[in-house]
């Protein structure tokens, strides 16, 4: 046991008996401030300020101006940091994760939407790890609202070889104004946090054209003809460009606000990250053992005179020592069972009177921490609400409560929200149309999300794929 985890101290005396207490030492300080113990307002993190303030950089000798995420740049991080520390949050971005990710997306045939055997198609989705690929899209869109997803065509260009996305938390879109078109060309990608941000590592990708990106792509490589002047352009070197999906949200000026973001401008992330720590701090606190401990004032000096210790240094170390014993006797695990011999006597009037008493006072039955239980689950409640989650499909009010629904509520439930999940699915498949309508393969083929739903016993399976086409 750590000798620094616990103190005998005397809590008051009755004649000749010292009455003593062990209490937590290290636990915390009252000097602390308030931030330090419970961290600060989350509703700090958005910035309400709708200003751009462009920054520069300068990458491979060529000027750039993009748009910081925040106001610190740093918004995804530490937005990322706060969820994932949050298990509530954490599980409910992990639903609606897989969630979005359903069946997983497919490219099937125009006519009975049945997976393709077409081997070119089936050659691509498997050179280019669809899977991972569109799961790191259903990341992106469920933290940030948006996707950036690489194309990277052959060496001829004649098609699309390669697809990859870029994790929008890295992603920094261009100023606008600094453009010759006055719309945003490019997408950066790199580390731009604190202390990590170079710009030799930076990478500048070309973006298409937000609405028609199939069309500005066939225009770089002089596919079709340019609208603007309607002659076809010399091809393009470039290679690789990239296509921003995005869900519309009110306001937006270059980086989505998330729905769910309410949970920072709104008290429940805070009240239950409050009350998390203040049950950890309760019970710390009151972790020792509730006992008195009564003790004869004789009983230290008879310890000493009976191991023959005469010097005052050496008496006051052995009173020490007795002092960790006791405190051992009643909190050490490993003396479970073991016994604790003091003497004792009689006093002219036949009392007895003890050396040392142990006197349990804790309310055995009582659970530290418990009066928040209520408030808790109101605060898992509101989270969940916040992100469109219903408690029973993370499991956030565990127990037997009237929010536990049948299996058939929870069934309908699942269903439900992979439902809603099709406007993120339409979104996200804007760089598989363009793949397909590139390599030519949009008349017989097309992509789609299926989502799992789960059956009844009489279908005798748990779940099957449908489709929302």
């Amino acid at each position: 046991m750590n000798k620094n985890q616990f103190k005998l101290v005397q809590t008051g005396k009755s004649g000749n008996i010292e009455k003593m207490r062990i209490v937590p030492s290290g636990v915390g300080s009252a000097t602390n401030s308030l931030s330090s113990e419970y961290g600060g307002n989350s509703s700090e993190l958005i910035d309400d300020d709708e200003s751009v303030n462009a920054m520069q950089m300068d990458v491979d000798g060529k000027t750039y101006h993009y748009v910081p995420f925040g106001a610190d740049n740093m918004i995804p991080n530490r937005t990322k940091d706060i969820l994932l520390g949050n298990m509530i949050t954490a599980q409910c971005q992990h639903i609606n994760i897989t969630s979005c990710y359903g069946g997983g997306l497919r490219f099937v045939n125009r006519e009975d939407y049945k997976d393709t055997h077409d081997k070119d198609i089936r050659d691509f989705c498997l050179h280019n790890s669809l899977t991972e690929c569109f799961l790191e899209q259903s990341t992106s869109m469920k933290f940030f609202f948006f996707t950036v997803t690489c194309v990277i065509l052959s060496r001829d260009g004649s098609r699309i070889v390669q697809v990859r996305n870029k994790d929008a938390a890295y992603c920094r879109f261009e100023y606008a104004p600094s453009t010759k078109s006055g719309k945003i060309e490019h997408v950066f990608f790199g580390d731009f946090r604190m202390r990590r941000f170079n710009e030799k590592d930076i990478e500048v990708i070309p973006m298409l054209d937000f609405y028609d990106p199939l069309g500005d792509l066939e225009v770089r490589m002089g596919r079709t003809p340019d609208p603007d002047t309607g002659l076809k352009r010399k091809p393009t070197r470039q290679r690789k460009f990239a296509i921003l999906s995005c869900m519309p949200t009110p306001g937006r000026n270059y980086y989505p606000t998330p729905y769910w973001t309410s949970v920072f401008k709104d008290a429940w992330l805070d009240i239950y990250r409050l009350i998390g720590i203040s049950k950890r701090f309760m019970i710390k606190n009151t972790s020792a053992p509730r006992i008195q401990i009564e003790v004869h004032e004789d009983y230290w000096d008879n310890v000493c005179d009976n191991e023959q210790i005469e010097d005052p240094l050496k008496r006051k170390m052995r009173k020490e020592q007795e002092k960790q014993n006791i405190i051992d006797f009643v909190c050490g695990v490993e003396n479970a069972g073991k016994a604790l011999v003091s003497g004792y006597y009689v006093d002219p009037n036949g009392k007895e009177c003890r050396m040392v008493r142990i006197c349990t006072i804790s309310d055995s039955e009582k659970k530290e921490g418990g009066n928040w239980s209520d408030d808790m689950q109101e605060a898992a409640n509101a989270l969940c609400f916040a992100f469109g989650v219903h408690p029973n499909l993370v499991g956030a009010t565990p127990g037997k409560s009237q929010m536990n629904n049948s299996g058939s509520d929870k069934r309908e439930l699942f269903t439900l929200k992979q439902a809603i999940e099709k406007a993120f699915h339409d979104v996200m498949a804007k760089p598989y149309h363009v793949i397909l309508h590139y390599n030519g393969w949009d008349e017989r083929y097309t992509v789609d999300v299926p989502m799992i739903q789960l059956t009844t016993l009489d279908e005798n399976k748990d779940a099957k794929i449908v489709t929302n086409s």
